[in-house]
C-alpha cells in the first residue's frame, strides 16, 4: 500500500475477475507525456465516449476503452477508485470534461474522489472540483445485495430495508 486513502477490492462477479490474464490492465498514465502518448492512439470515435479508468493503489492513473471490465483496467488489483471519465480538448490542452465513480465491480466511494484528483494532477490534467456524477454504492445488511442509492433514498431496491448512510459494500474492507 502507499499509504494513501481506502482501497477498495473487486466485489463484482467472480467469473470476470477469473478472466482476468497476467498483461491484462489498463494503459499507465504516468505523466503528461504518457496521456499525450495515449490521447493520440485514440480515435476521434473512441473520443466521444467515456473511458473505463481506475487508480492503482499506487495512486497511478490507468485507463482502457469504456466497454472494458475495471478488474480488467486494474490487472484483478485492488484500486483507490474506478469509473469512467471523458476529455475534452480545450485550446492548447486535453481536459477531464466528466468523471465518475460508476463501477459496479468496485463500487468505490464518492469519497474516493480525492484519489482520482491527485492521480489526475500527477500527470498535468485540468480537470472539474469533483465527479461530475457520483454513485452512491450500498450494500444492503439484511439480503446482501449490492444497491445503487437514488436521489438520497437509502432503502434497498431489493428487500425494502433500511441502507446504511456509510459505505459498505466490501464486508471484509
Amino acid at each position: 500500500m502507499s499509504g494513501r486513502g481506502r482501497s477498495y477490492r473487486y466485489v463484482g462477479p467472480a467469473e470476470l475477475k477469473a478472466a482476468v490474464r497476467p498483461g491484462d490492465g489498463g494503459r499507465r498514465i504516468d505523466s503528461a507525456a504518457d496521456f499525450d502518448d495515449w490521447i493520440t492512439e485514440q480515435s476521434a470515435v473512441e473520443l466521444t465516449e467515456p473511458f473505463t479508468f481506475v487508480v492503482g493503489t499506487d495512486g497511478v492513473l490507468r485507463l482502457a476503452p469504456r466497454r472494458s471490465e475495471h478488474v480488467a483496467c486494474a490487472g484483478g488489483d485492488p484500486v483507490l477508485s474506478a469509473g469512467e471519465i471523458s476529455f475534452v480538448r480545450e485550446a492548447d490542452r486535453w481536459a477531464v470534461s466528466e468523471v465518475s465513480n460508476q463501477s459496479t465491480g468496485y463500487s468505490p466511494d464518492v469519497t474516493s474522489w480525492g484519489e482520482v484528483a491527485r492521480a489526475l494532477d500527477a500527470v498535468e490534467l485540468r480537470r472539474p472540483s469533483g465527479f461530475t456524477h457520483e454513485v452512491v454504492f450500498r450494500r444492503c445488511p439484511d439480503c446482501q445485495e449490492h444497491n445503487i442509492v437514488r436521489e438520497a433514498d437509502f432503502v434497498c431496491v431489493f428487500c425494502g430495508s433500511g441502507l446504511p448512510a456509510v459505505w459498505n459494500v466490501d464486508p471484509n474492507a
